[in-house]
């Protein structure tokens, strides 16, 4: 408990202590770059705004940013050419490192974009935002170059409820309070001071990210947290408080498919790799007015260390680079 307060203490900051000055001559003193990397699924409505709020602030106003890159997991809106227009750089999932074949979801989307990005640091941002801000950028860039410890720095925030008063939390969603902070305070209680594990934005070094197994799915923040630590140990986690955040609810059969990919990763790194049998989710559905059952597969492929998977190809798409020899 005490190592847990006092990691606390010493690894918890707030996006105010990072302005953009600070952090721009932090980068610069260091000379390192930054990616910033959007995995978006039929986003159209809202990444526009995302990309297009990082692109003023922190690549034409303060040069933070070298890459903001928007990975479109295969969408089937206008996403793709949204965010485009707002000035991100676009690819589509599927079409990186076709030879690796290609996963559905979001660790899949993350995995995918360190072979098309260069960045020394890479920052993670979800399309989906609609009460943010810039500042997450640079809050979550300020750790990473202020101290050579930190490899990884996870957000958090209040969550800005939908219902009429307006109230705020710093709650987790559903997911987070129900499923990872149980489990993390049962069995990983030294992560427990972590206050939003499953936070869609969050920074880390790219050394960092090669390293580590990626799961395709929404179990990459989870295994990412628990890896560094149980890697590189606790000091090597930074959190900053990023103010408040609004983004689109999903519906509670899609959230249950997410706890279970949660369950296999946490059960992966308890219990030395073992899987669950039968990798399914059984729910329920009404269907004239009869409970109907339904069976959907869980994902629990892990993408290997980007480091060991061949390099990308000169043209896997429409103008795709082979990224350069990169830093450690």
């Amino acid at each position: 408990m005490e190592d847990r307060d006092a990691w606390f203490g010493r690894r918890t900051s707030h996006w105010r202590d990072w302005p953009a000055d600070r952090v721009l001559a932090a980068k610069q003193r260091r000379g390192v770059t930054v990616s910033v990397i959007i995995p978006a699924r039929n986003e159209e409505r809202t990444v526009a705004g995302v990309v297009g709020a990082i692109a003023r602030s922190l690549v034409t106003r303060v040069p933070l940013v070298d890459e903001l890159v928007v990975m479109d997991s295969d969408s089937t809106d206008a996403t793709g050419d949204a965010a485009a227009a707002a000035g991100a750089k676009v690819y589509r999932a599927g079409e990186v490192l076709p030879e690796a074949g290609a996963f559905a979801g979001k660790g899949e989307a993350l995995w995918k974009s360190l072979h098309v990005t260069t960045g020394d640091l890479v920052v993670f941002v979800d399309a989906d935002l609609t009460s943010w801000g810039p500042h997450f950028v640079t809050g979550l860039l300020g750790p990473l170059l202020a101290d050579d410890q930190v490899q990884l720095v996870k957000g958090f925030y209040n969550r800005v409820r939908t219902e009429s008063d307006g109230s705020t939390s710093t709650e987790g969603g559903r997911v987070t309070e129900l499923v990872a902070r149980p489990l993390i305070s049962l069995w990983w209680p030294e992560l427990a001071g972590v206050v939003q594990p499953l936070a869609g934005e969050w920074a880390a070094r790219r050394s960092l990210m090669e390293s580590l197994p990626i799961p395709v799915g929404y179990g990459v923040e989870l295994a990412t947290l628990m890896d560094t630590a149980s890697r590189h140990g606790l000091d090597a986690v930074a959190q900053v408080d990023l103010g408040s955040r609004a983004h689109r609810h999903q519906a509670n059969h899609d959230l249950a498919l997410m706890a279970a990919e949660l369950l296999v990763v946490a059960e992966r790194r308890r219990d030395s790799g073992r899987d669950p049998a039968l990798p399914e989710l059984r729910q329920f559905v009404r269907d004239n007015g009869e409970a109907v059952s339904v069976v959907r597969p869980v994902p629990v492929h892990e993408r290997p260390p980007a480091d060991s998977a061949p390099a990308a190809p000169g043209q896997a798409g429409p103008d795709l680079p082979r990224p350069p020899g990169r830093r450690g």
